[in-house]
């Protein structure tokens, strides 16, 4: 199994949505899960003042799931992925707080005094667009140049 390092780097493709054939007036972060496993999905961001973490989304294999509606409003977002059927995960340095079932978590500090699980997220940079789309891969596969 790979730790989660090698898989972030293995597996992480990162696009623009215009790549994917999006139109101008859909504006998301959207996920798609391009691997043979059912993923779950959590991500991060910052809102005003404060950081929000969410969760979680069940992506099925080659299945897609929008995690933000409209424009986005932050450059950077966090997401967290663990593959559900053969174990590991893609992940990074942000720590952000989580739980097992459905949450929407306020607040990123005293996750474990406060309840929570503590996961590492690791960060997407959408270069301010209005629309991104991340893409989660199969290490085994390459990565397009």
């Amino acid at each position: 199994m790979l730790n989660s390092v090698d898989r972030l780097f293995a597996a992480v493709l990162l696009l623009s949505a215009p790549f994917l054939g999006a139109t101008a007036a859909q504006a998301d972060l959207r996920l798609c899960n391009m691997t043979t496993s059912r993923v779950g999905v959590a991500i991060g961001y910052r809102m005003k003042e404060a950081w929000r973490s969410e969760g979680w989304w069940n992506v099925k294999p080659n299945g897609c799931e929008t995690l933000v509606n409209g424009n986005l409003s932050s450059r950077y977002y966090y997401i967290y992925a663990q593959d559900y059927d053969r174990g590991g995960e893609w992940s990074g340095t942000s720590v952000l707080c989580t739980q097992d079932r459905q949450f929407t978590i306020d607040g990123v500090e005293d996750c474990l005094a406060r309840g929570f699980d503590r996961m590492k997220f690791f960060e997407v940079d959408t270069g301010e667009q209005k629309n991104w789309t991340v893409q989660l891969t199969d290490p085994s596969k390459s990565v397009p140049k």
